[in-house]
């Protein structure tokens, strides 16, 4: 089951509406696959980034936000040479340099993949559930089993001192397949 739910956030942690046209030689659904290995295997993108992509005639469109400046810049850089990409529009944020957002995030972090119902969910190199951080406003963002394991991620999240407020954007497997399935 671990495996079916890093193997579907590898698939959503870019989704935001990928449409089926042809761009030459690839399809859209193509690009979108090869821009999300992508993003998943740079080396500096962790839980605390969240890049989401789409995908129209070779053209992608990524939003989201990162914790530094250059994180953007490379994923920019690494979408641009994804075979079939023609162009690339980036309305990425960079978050705000923050000690205390720096400090929530790990607290938030370690509370949600340290409990016993989220031990699974940490095995990966790159764990479904993602926590933006913006002036102690908190996003949760990925993929996970169900809505009990939403529902404690969001409570876990709520607890921490210091939060302003928690949006919980987590899917779950059935909601990210549902998704996948009218995209295509």
């Amino acid at each position: 089951m671990t495996k079916r739910v890093l193997s579907f956030m590898a698939g959503f942690a870019l989704v935001a509406g990928v449409a089926v046209a042809d761009t030459g030689d690839r399809k859209d659904l193509q690009v979108f696959n090869d821009i999300s290995k992508s993003v998943q295997r740079y080396s500096h993108f962790t839980v605390f980034d969240n890049v989401d992509a789409s995908v129209k005639n070779g053209v992608v469109t990524l939003t989201g936000q990162v914790t530094m400046p250059f994180k953007r810049e490379d994923i920019e850089k690494r979408v641009g040479k994804v075979d079939g990409v023609r162009q690339v529009n980036s309305k990425i944020t960079v978050l705000p340099v923050s000690q205390f957002d720096d400090q929530l995030r790990y607290r938030i972090a370690r509370a949600i993949y340290s409990n016993p119902n989220f031990w699974n969910y940490g095995l990966g190199p790159n764990p479904p559930i993602h926590i933006v951080v913006d002036h102690s406003h908190v996003t949760l963002e990925g993929v996970v089993l169900n809505d009990m394991d939403r529902l404690i991620a969001r409570t876990i999240a709520t607890q921490q001192f210091g939060v302003m407020s928690v949006k919980n954007n987590l899917k779950t497997d059935a909601e990210a397949r549902d998704a996948l399935e009218k995209a295509f």
